[in-house]
């Protein structure tokens, strides 16, 4: 395999979950002495381990809840594993989320510079990167006006376009190709394939069957946090068709014990 540019060991994440919050501190009181509050965690990801070679482009299938997004905020740094080891090498340039980063009072343009400087570049940098971002954005005027103005598939376009110029080695893109006309999804690939040929590693999470057959040579199909199925995508696409037929996995909340507050 080339050289490892993301290595999951045994990862698991966990994630607190509160039911019946009281709404009032007079409900709180009263749920303390006479239940206790209802506290459980929830293993979104299972002890799972793999490794993305550099260059690979991978795709990340799943029903929603099992995990898919998790993977990309772990490898972004949004989240730190609760348990397990988590190695990452090289500039990562997450798109998992429409408008992530963007400050909506700042303009597009403005956005351009905050988003480049917290992908590591500097002003300079980002300066010879502006004119390609904009043209690529095709925001036309609306480049001028604060982003809280935009539509959905305009926050895509500007994001998408940020993240590619700023020349990441990891790429994570969470379906935002679902958004947006079907002549910007088109240069979209375009430039991912550009990526690939380049030798970029590229992560992609879609339920979109024909995205991840267009773009990913190895797909990850995860079932209840798990990893149900590794390897070449046709392959791991027929057993994730075949488990949509199939009842869902439910998801399992680890009951931590109530709290009487004594």
């Amino acid at each position: 395999m080339a050289s490892c540019r993301v290595r999951f060991e045994n990862v698991t994440q966990r994630f607190r979950v509160i039911q019946e919050r009281p709404d009032t501190l007079r409900e709180a009181f009263t749920k303390m002495f006479r239940h206790g509050s209802r506290v459980f965690d929830f293993d979104a990801l299972r002890g799972i381990s793999f490794t993305i070679g550099d260059g690979e482009t991978i795709g990340i299938v799943g029903r929603n809840g099992s995990g898919k997004s998790t993977i990309l905020k772990i490898i972004a740094g949004v989240y730190h594993s609760t348990s397990g080891r988590v190695e990452v090498w090289g500039r990562v340039a997450p798109l998992i989320e429409l408008g992530a980063g963007f400050h909506g009072d700042l303009t597009g343009r403005e956005n351009i510079v905050l988003n480049g400087l917290l992908l590591g570049l500097s002003r300079r940098e980002i300066t010879a990167r502006e004119d390609r971002i904009t043209s690529f954005a095709d925001l036309g005027d609306f480049i001028d006006s604060p982003v809280k103005q935009y539509s959905s598939g305009m926050y895509m376009r500007l994001g998408f376009a940020v993240a590619t110029e700023v020349d990441p080695d990891i790429l994570l893109i969470d379906e935002i190709l679902s958004v947006g006309d079907a002549e910007f999804q088109r240069r979209c690939v375009t430039r991912i394939e550009d990526f690939r040929q380049r030798g970029k590693t590229i992560v992609v999470v879609s339920h979109s069957v024909g995205t991840i057959q267009e773009l990913c040579p190895r797909t990850i199909f995860l079932e209840g946090g798990r990893i149900a199925a590794d390897g070449p995508t046709d392959e791991v696409l027929a057993k994730y068709s075949k488990a949509l037929e199939g009842p869902r996995e439910a998801p399992r909340l680890i009951q931590e014990g109530a709290r009487s507050g004594r």
